[in-house]
């Protein structure tokens, strides 16, 4: 009797957290794990090819040492800095976020100082790798929409009724989401 009292309990108790929504948000958590796993694969071809711009420009441009160091130093920063896919949070994703924005302005100030030089920007090398980082970057913004998207999705699950209860209890806790550059709402300024 007392096995069929432990079974049953056990039955109850199974079915209730299937139904409590709990295997949902794992769904949804693992979901917004993949998706962090691509956003940080966009960012690593990013910084892969950096190298690979940066000696195709050492090669034409000696003269611009000093921008070609400050693109060096940004993307080692930027690979240094990662965020662990189980603490997603609003300051761990903001931080990220900054020293990824620091190596694309870098990348800004290597790009409008190529166009001094004609001799480059005809070079077939260099347009290719410029065409590729310019792909990379559409990657990257596809990428953390996705996982905008992914967060949002799991987020509503976690703070809604009666989820957030299993929630709390399981330690689901709202994501981070990536937001726009302070000051990207103004259009940049164009300089010849």
């Amino acid at each position: 009797m007392k096995r069929l009292l432990i079974a049953l309990v056990g039955l109850f108790t199974a079915l209730s957290f299937s139904s409590c929504g709990y295997n949902t948000m794992v769904s949804k958590d693992e979901n917004v794990k993949g998706k962090w796993a691509q956003v940080e694969n966009a960012y690593q071809r990013r910084a892969d090819l950096i190298p690979n711009l940066v000696n195709t420009v050492k090669g034409a441009a000696q003269h611009e040492e000093g921008t070609l160091t400050a693109v060096t130093e940004a993307r080692a920063k930027a690979t240094s800095v990662t965020v662990d896919p189980s603490n997603l949070s609003e300051e761990a994703i903001a931080n990220y976020q900054q020293t990824q924005d620091a190596l694309s302005q870098s990348i800004g100030r290597l790009l409008v100082s190529v166009e001094a030089y004609p001799d480059l920007k005809a070079n077939s090398n260099f347009q290719e790798l410029q065409a590729q980082l310019e792909g990379t970057e559409n990657r990257i913004s596809v990428e953390r929409r996705a996982y905008n998207e992914a967060v949002q999705d799991y987020n509503t699950t976690v703070r809604s009724f009666p989820n957030n209860i299993m929630a709390g209890i399981f330690g689901f806790k709202s994501k981070g989401t990536f937001k726009a550059t302070e000051g990207s709402d103004k259009a940049p300024t164009v300089q010849f």
